[in-house]
């Protein structure tokens, strides 16, 4: 029998931490106005992972949801501000933000949404006008 690999994590305070079992559903980079708006940043590493995979091991309290729409819940620490993940409810998946599982080998596979990335990555990894067929998008390639 194969052992499951457990990864674990917190936020930004250590106030709420967790641990996600097994492998992750997709890995990549989400270039989304809402992900850039929501991380500050110009594009967001993630992992996708059943939500059965994911236990939060202490600090549940300190867990606040944020529901622009109903297609993402995002989380964060109610003490420090740290964000933690993102609830896809329409795609039975929680993104764990790939900064927050240090010992997870991050290895892409896709850039998402690049229709709308404000930073162009040359990496030889496949990019996504928007998200994949089977996650309810088009599947169109889009230009690097």
């Amino acid at each position: 029998m194969i052992k499951e690999q457990a990864y674990t994590g917190s936020c930004f305070c250590g106030a709420v931490q967790f641990a996600v079992n097994g492998e992750p559903a997709a890995m990549g980079y989400c270039h989304c106005h809402s992900c850039r708006h929501w991380s500050a940043g110009p594009v967001n590493a993630f992992t996708l992972w059943p939500p059965e995979a994911l236990k939060i091991t202490g600090g549940a309290g300190n867990i606040a949801t944020y529901e622009k729409t109903p297609a993402s819940q995002r989380k964060w620490c109610r003490r420090c501000g740290g964000h933690l993940f993102t609830v896809h409810p329409s795609m039975g998946l929680v993104d764990v933000y790939a900064a927050l599982l240090p010992d997870l080998p991050f290895e892409p596979q896709v850039h998402v949404n690049y229709a709308e990335a404000v930073l162009r990555v040359h990496d030889g990894v496949a990019k996504l006008k928007d998200v994949p067929e089977e996650m309810g998008g088009s599947g169109l390639g889009a230009e690097a």
